[in-house]
């Protein structure tokens, strides 16, 4: 169990919460939701201890698997180890233990009693399996055995992370906070993470931007809005179906109150000078106290980009033919005699895990990579908007302004349609005037969909468009795409997005590349193939 007690934060005037409190139970999974900046990240440092309140105090267990980012100070060790020394008593015994050994016969008595003390607090926490645990958590998550007795220095950003995952969830801890666990993560360790989590027994607090995942995993979802922590039973859409209901009784009740309002306001306006000075003083009481009423309702910080694109043309009937396309890099077999055929109007997504080719096979497609083999043709009157996974590919970091940016990709566009779309995707006054170094991850993601929603193609490309997203905006990126009329080609981990978008499924892997109908992606029959076909075709 994990008890928050009068919790408050806040960083100069922006409060990110006052006064919270809220249990976590044993045996609950808690998604912990809110819009980017509403603190929770922030909270889950409380929690872990990380981070002191500026109010308030938490009761944790004293086992908690915390998922860190900083793996710098892993990087000479052996991965095994890292994840090891998730159990920390475990991991100081066993290394107690070897400097004992390593003295050889010259122990003293005391030394001797201390060995044996180690031994028995390595047996209690399961040490003599310890290996063969962390080596199961690191293949779940995609860390081959090859890797297990290298140094964390010689993974790349994304496996080190699920290093630093297998590290929280090792020696069955009590409570399990995760930050952005799925981050790091392809589609078949997502799934593997789930189940794995289900069958935790332990307390789960957990902040996910992958909806599929917070729906197949949590029991409860706590949410950070008006200030506080408001716990919903169930799963997210469970929450986002009961907040909506609640959101809308506030606001009739904040209706009401702005019309009674109104209603005084004009009452004491046309009296105050005539003779019903008594009633006109009671209303302007009335009328104070309205007003301070009000003004304390606290505000929903829930706030949701209106993403839509559109097309200027539509293209011809077939959008794109490949045809025995094959590439090949020094140590990497992309694709080999692959055939693709896309139509107008499909939605093709693009699965698999990570470091299989995924990017290179749309970069590919575009024209950003020569093929060793084969042949790439687009359709007639094919105009494609291409939004990378590398944002600073199209944004430099300078002080260039996200309004000077995007003007530059703007041909028919006014003024004032340019600012209304700033609002549309969540820019604020001023914020549109903000040098493009200073955008937060959210902010360049919003700013490159509004690119594509002023170039209006016919053709989306899109890698991994749900970075950086809250669950807001990839809600409103997921239904914008759903009623997309035009060709869509995407790369994405997230299912929900697969799920509700797609038409054709390309799944690519280790042996090959192929097709799967959107019924054998949504039952989870998707790299398990051993030999799938490398055709992909219509």
């Amino acid at each position: 169990m994990i008890t928050v007690n009068d919790v408050s934060m806040n960083f100069g005037p922006q409060v990110l919460f006052e006064s919270v409190n809220v249990t976590f139970n044993a045996g609950e999974r808690y998604g912990l939701t809110g819009p980017n900046g509403s603190g929770k990240s922030t909270f889950m440092k409380i929690i872990g201890g990380d981070l002191d309140a500026m109010t308030g105090y938490v009761n944790k267990p004293k086992k908690l698997g915390v998922l860190r980012q900083d793996h710098y100070q892993f990087e000479d060790e052996r991965i095994l180890d890292v994840v090891m020394m998730g159990n920390q008593p475990l991991w100081h015994a066993m290394v107690e233990k070897e400097d004992l050994l390593a003295k050889g016969d010259d122990l003293n008595d005391d030394q001797g009693m201390r060995l044996g003390e180690l031994e028995m607090t390595i047996a209690e926490e399961d040490g003599y399996t310890a290996e063969a645990e962390a080596a199961e958590l690191l293949e779940g998550l995609g860390i081959a055995e090859a890797h297990h007795e290298k140094t964390l220095s010689t993974l790349v950003g994304g496996d080190k992370v699920r290093v630093l995952l297998a590290q929280a969830l090792f020696g069955k801890p009590d409570g399990l906070l995760l930050d952005e666990p799925t981050n790091a993560l392809d589609i078949a360790s997502i799934r593997w993470l789930e189940g794995f989590l289900v069958d935790f027994t332990g307390v789960l607090v957990v902040i996910s931007h992958d909806r599929h995942f917070l729906n197949s995993v949590c029991t409860r979802i706590a949410d950070i809005d008006y200030e506080t922590i408001i716990v919903y039973p169930g799963n997210y859409d469970d929450m986002v179906e009961t907040k909506a209901q609640a959101r809308s009784s506030l606001e009739m009740a904040n209706s009401a109150k702005q019309k009674k309002i109104s209603q005084l306001q004009d009452f004491v306006q046309r009296f105050r000078a005539g003779s019903r000075a008594s009633q006109v003083k009671s209303r302007e009481k009335q009328l104070d106290r309205e007003r301070i009423a009000l003004a304390n309702l606290k505000r929903s910080n829930i706030a949701r980009p209106f993403i839509r694109f559109e097309i200027r043309r539509p293209s011809g009937k077939q959008v794109l033919a490949v045809d025995g396309l094959t590439k090949v890099f020094e140590h990497c077999k992309i694709v080999e005699d692959f055939h693709l055929n896309v139509f107008r109007g499909e939605k093709v997504a693009i699965v698999g895990r990570n470091g299989v080719g995924k990017t290179s096979l749309l970069r590919l497609i575009i024209g950003e990579l020569r093929p060793d083999d084969g042949r790439i043709e687009w359709g007639y009157e094919c105009n494609t908007g291409y939004m990378p996974q590398d944002h600073g590919e199209l944004i430099e970091k300078s002080d260039e302004t996200a309004h000077q940016w995007l003007w530059r990709w703007n041909n028919e566009a006014n003024e004032e349609e340019l600012r209304s779309l700033f609002g549309r995707m969540l820019f604020t006054k001023e914020e549109p005037f903000k040098p493009t170094k200073v955008l937060s991850g959210g902010e360049t993601v919003r700013l490159l969909l509004a690119r594509l929603m002023i170039l209006k193609p016919n053709v989306l490309v899109l890698d991994e468009p749900t970075n950086h997203l809250d669950l807001e905006a990839i809600r409103s990126l997921t239904e914008a795409l759903g009623q997309y009329e035009g060709t869509c080609l995407f790369v994405t981990h997230d299912r929900q997005m697969v799920t509700q978008v797609a038409d054709r499924i390309i799944e690519m892997s280790g042996e090959g590349v192929r097709e799967l109908s959107p019924e054998q992606f949504a039952d989870g029959e998707f790299l398990l193939a051993s030999r799938p076909s490398r055709r992909a075709s219509r």
